[in-house]
C-alpha cells in the first residue's frame, strides 16, 4: 500500500471516530423525554464546568422558566455563578419534526440542532462565550438523559477547533 492509500485509511478511521453515538439507540428506553413537557413551567439546575484536565473551574445554579405556545418553547435561564457573576440566556426552541428541535438564543451562533429519542436528547450548537475582554467561539455537544425520578442529567463536551477544552455537567429538577 502506498502513502496515499495509508493516508486515506487514516482519514477514514479519524472521521469514523468523530461520528459519535446516534440518539436513536435510546428510542426503546424509558422514560421518554419530551423537551416541551419537561421545561414548561419552573425548574432549577446545578452545574459545574471542568477544564480538559478535570479541574472544576466554575460552579453555578440556574433558575428556568419555560413557556410553550404550539411548537415553540421559550426557555428563560437565569445563571448565578459561585463567584457572584450573573448571566441570562433566553432560548427559543422550535419543534421542527418528530424528535427534532431547532433553537436560537442571542449568544448562539447560527441554529442549535437537537434530536431526542427515548430518555435522551443530543443537542449541538456553537456559542460566543465572553472570556475576559473578548468573545471566544466554542462548540457544545450536549447530551441530556431523563432519569426515572424526573431528574434530567446533562453532560456537554465543549470544544474549540475540534479540540476538547472542557465539559459542563448539569442536573435539572422540575419544581
Amino acid at each position: 500500500m502506498n502513502w496515499r492509500g495509508i493516508s486515506l485509511v487514516l482519514l477514514i478511521l479519524l472521521l469514523g471516530g468523530c461520528a459519535g453515538v446516534n440518539p436513536q439507540v435510546y428510542a426503546d428506553q424509558e422514560p421518554a423525554l419530551d423537551l416541551f413537557d419537561y421545561f414548561e413551567g419552573e425548574s432549577r439546575a446545578w452545574g459545574i464546568f471542568r477544564d480538559r484536565a478535570g479541574e472544576v473551574r466554575r460552579r453555578f445554579t440556574v433558575d428556568l422558566v419555560g413557556t410553550v405556545e404550539g411548537d415553540l418553547l421559550t426557555l428563560e435561564e437565569d445563571f448565578l455563578y459561585a463567584d457572584g457573576e450573573q448571566d441570562r440566556r433566553v432560548w427559543r426552541i422550535r419543534r421542527v419534526g418528530p424528535n427534532r428541535y431547532e433553537g436560537r438564543a442571542d449568544d448562539i451562533i447560527g441554529v442549535a440542532a437537537g434530536e431526542a429519542h427515548g430518555p435522551a436528547l443530543n443537542w449541538q450548537y456553537d456559542v460566543a462565550l465572553t472570556v475576559g475582554e473578548r468573545d471566544v467561539k466554542v462548540h457544545f455537544n450536549d447530551w441530556m438523559y431523563l432519569q426515572p425520578d424526573g431528574v434530567l442529567l446533562n453532560v456537554a463536551e465543549v470544544s474549540k477547533f475540534g479540540v476538547r477544552v472542557g465539559e459542563v455537567t448539569i442536573a435539572f429538577r422540575r419544581d
